[in-house]
């Protein structure tokens, strides 16, 4: 089950709420969903590392950190979750958000030449702000939305499959005594 997978990977809530850095956040790491693993925190760990990972700010993770601590949620998972946006993936992400805002607002999109410097930052980002950060929050809400609800589905069907399971092995072990009853009685 892919709840004992991500078990081993966790670390155990003493270590986190004694680490050095962390203890400047007192009680808020006290509470012990935002490590467990159950059908709410992960469901709403997903919910908020995919709307932040949309959110074309810096420091991603220490925004999902806090919003997890303050919204109790799985904190491991939504930070692990906003690295979906990484150097690598947020061209061609971003510039699908940038499209889709476009596209909402009615507007052509622009044919502008992207440039990783601050030159062109200062040029070009007043021209395409606006489509952009629509479609960033149109994009974040659908995939935190949906995120959300499959997990919880997938959890679902997990317990239902697991109940399921327990259910027939218990028929079969009653069909078996029974056969074994009535094999030693003859």
């Amino acid at each position: 089950m892919p709840k004992r997978i991500i078990k081993r990977f966790l670390p155990h809530h003493d270590k986190i709420r004694e680490h050095k850095n962390l203890k400047i956040l007192g009680t808020l790491l006290h509470d012990p969903n935002l490590l467990h693993l159950n059908r709410r925190s992960v469901s709403g760990a997903f919910a908020v590392g995919l709307f932040i990972a949309w959110i074309p700010v810096p420091f991603q993770m220490l925004l999902s950190a806090i919003t997890a601590i303050v919204v109790r949620v799985n904190l491991p998972i939504s930070v692990a979750l906003v690295w979906i946006t990484n150097p690598i993936t947020m061209p061609p992400l971003f510039y699908f958000s940038y499209k889709l805002g476009s596209w909402v607002l009615g507007e052509k999109p622009k044919n502008i030449q992207f440039e990783a410097s601050m030159e062109w930052l200062n040029q070009s980002l007043h021209m395409v702000w606006q489509p952009f950060l629509l479609g960033s929050l149109i994009l974040g809400i659908v995939s935190s939305v949906l995120g959300l609800v499959a997990v919880r589905a997938f959890w679902r069907l997990k317990v239902a499959q697991s109940w399921k399971d327990r259910r027939t092995k218990r028929l079969e072990k009653r069909l078996q005594a029974a056969s074994n009853q009535t094999g030693s009685s003859t």
